[in-house]
This record gives C-alpha cells, structure tokens and sequence, in this order.
C-alpha cells in the first residue's frame, strides 16, 4: 500500500466509528425521548439515520477492504447486494433530507396550519414515497447487471461492464443523478431559501422595536446598549449560517462524487483513482455530519443526550458505590470472625 492508499483507509477507518457514534446517539436520544417521537419531524430523521447505520455496517467496511486489497471483497453476490444498498440508501438520504427541509418550510412559512399540513400520516406518505422512488433506480440496475466492483471508487457501486450497454448505462446515470441529487438540491435550495427570508423578515421587525426601545430608554447603561445590540447581529447571522451549514454540507459532500460519475462517463477524461476514493469518502462524510447538523445539535437532542450520560453515570455511580458498601461489609465480617 502506498502512503495514499493508508491515508485514505485511516480515513474511512474514522469516519466509519465517528458515523456509528453519532448515529446511535440520535437513535437513543429518539428512543429516550417521548418528546421527540412525537414530532413530525422525527419521522423523517429517523429514516436518515436508518439510512446512516445500514451504509456505515454495510457500504463502507467492504471500501475499507476494496481500498487496503484492491480487489473485490468477497463474492460477486455480496457485491451486488452492497452496491444495490449502496444506491437504494445514497437516494434515500437525500430525499430524507429534501423532505426535512419541506417540514421547515412549512413550520415556518405556513406555521398556523403547520399541524394540518404536516400529520404523521402526511409524514408517512412522504416517506412512503421516498421508499418507492429510491428502490426503483437499484432495481433497474441489479436488472441489468450495472451493479458491481468499481475500482475507481474501490467499492461496489453502480458498473457497467458491457461496452455494447454504454449509451443507455449513460442515460441511466445521467436521469438517476438528476432525479436524486439534483432534485434534492433544487427542493433544499428552494425551501430554505424561503425559510431564510421569513426569518430576515421577523429579524427586521423585532431590530426595528429593538432600536425604539433603546431610544425610549434614555438612561440605559452602554453596556446594555451594546449587548442588545450584538444579540441583533447574531440573530441576523443565526437563520443564515444554519441554512448555509444545510446547503452548504449537502453540496460539498455530494457533488464531487455525482460530478466525477458524470464525467467518468466520457472517454475523453481520465480520473486518478486516489481522487475517485476521495470523492467517495467525501460522499461518505455525509454520514457523519448528519446527526450534528439535523440532530444531536438542536437544544432538545443536546438535552436528551445529556439526560442520557446523566442516567448512566448516575446508575453506575449507585452501582459502584453499593459494591464498595458490600465489599465493606463483608470484611467487617471476615474480621469478626
């Protein structure tokens, strides 16, 4: 192995247990929580986290073994089940995340007839549909055989062997890719976008009752002054890093991996393998970012997750310390006798 080669493998080697970490604290903090299982939202990150778990058990140790061997890891029918979760599972995650954004949009641009819009049943259907739509495209391939052992990537993935198959393998990838990573952009650039402006709205009107107060309030300390206004400017940038933070992770987790499969299309251009890896571990990386940005983050899952260590510390400290009781106990006994 070359010192690339390691590096990448360190690489997938991290964020395999970084993944595994933090998508089962989001799925305890679901589990604990009765609060958050009863939000609509919950649904959806439910599902993304699902996702999340079966491609960091699945997809990424048989990369790992691709990348350190350079060959196929284990039989052509273990490749093919890989490489069809591989494509059911990638779809599935952005169109979870398509629909997370729709849920804000709606809580927020629509937010008194939110709980009419946005039922568990409503939730069910969208899911329902995301299900449909992202089996539908592995079908196909495992179909027609286009699922198999990419040495580029070093991982089963979407492949086509067969020369005489090129132009419709091209047309496949090319309608798979827009109907999966780019209309998932075009839905998260769109909703957010109008939860941004909703939110630079209601900024403006309360800077604007802000501003009267602190004129009103003539004898008001500078330093009061000063922190009101500050607490202006960080609720201006709060809406905008946190829409970019969801734009932005999208766009450079996925788009370097959909961009070098389009152009690996043509026969034209020449991919190095180290950056088809790369791409793959930046697509990977998404794993890993999505409970921070969607979950564990938000005030309510830092407070689940917190409550959760604060039970098992306190269950072991009780556990610990009736040992130490009962250990005491049972020299004072020894001694007696």
């Amino acid at each position: 192995m070359s010192i690339w080669e390691v590096i990448l493998a360190f690489v997938v080697v991290v964020l395999m247990l970084v993944a595994l970490l933090a998508n089962v604290l989001v799925l305890m903090c679901f589990l604990y929580s009765a609060d958050i299982r009863k939000q609509v939202p919950g649904l959806f990150i439910l599902n993304l986290t699902f996702c999340n778990l079966l491609m960091t058990v699945s997809n990424m140790p048989l990369t790992l073994a691709g990348i350190i061997f350079k060959s196929q890891p284990g039989g052509d029918q273990i490749c093919h089940i890989v490489g069809f979760l591989e494509t059911f599972l990638t779809t599935n995650s952005m169109l979870s995340m398509a629909a997370l954004s729709i849920d804000r949009w709606i809580a927020v641009v629509f937010p008194l007839s939110y709980h009419s819009k946005m039922r568990y049943r409503d939730a069910a259907l969208i899911l329902s549909y995301t299900w449909l739509h992202s089996v539908s495209f592995p079908i196909v391939a495992a179909s027609l055989s286009w699922v198999g052992f990419h040495h580029l990537y070093a991982s089963c993935t979407l492949y086509n062997k067969r020369p005489e198959d090129r132009t419709q393998f091209v047309i496949f990838t090319g309608v798979f890719h827009t109907l999966s990573f780019l209309l998932s952009l075009i839905v998260l650039c769109f909703t957010y976008l109008k939860v941004l402006k909703v939110a630079r709205f209601h900024c403006k009107r309360i800077d604007v009752i802000t501003m009267q107060t602190l004129v009103l309030l003539v004898d008001i300390h500078p330093s009061v002054r000063e922190r009101c206004l500050e607490e202006q400017k960080r609720r201006r940038q709060r809406a905008t890093k946190k829409i970019s933070t969801f734009i932005g992770t999208f766009i450079l987790c996925f788009a370097p991996y959909v961009i070098t499969r389009l152009v690996e299309l043509s026969s034209v251009v020449h991919i190095n393998s180290h950056w088809g890896i790369i791409s793959k571990c930046l697509a990977y990386s998404k794993v890993v970012s999505d409970p921070f940005v969607y979950s564990l983050l938000r005030h309510q899952y830092k407070k689940t997750w917190k409550d959760i260590i604060n039970k098992i510390l306190k269950r072991s400290s009780i556990n610990s310390s009736a040992l130490t009781s009962e250990s005491h106990n049972r020299n004072i006994l020894q001694l007696n006798e």
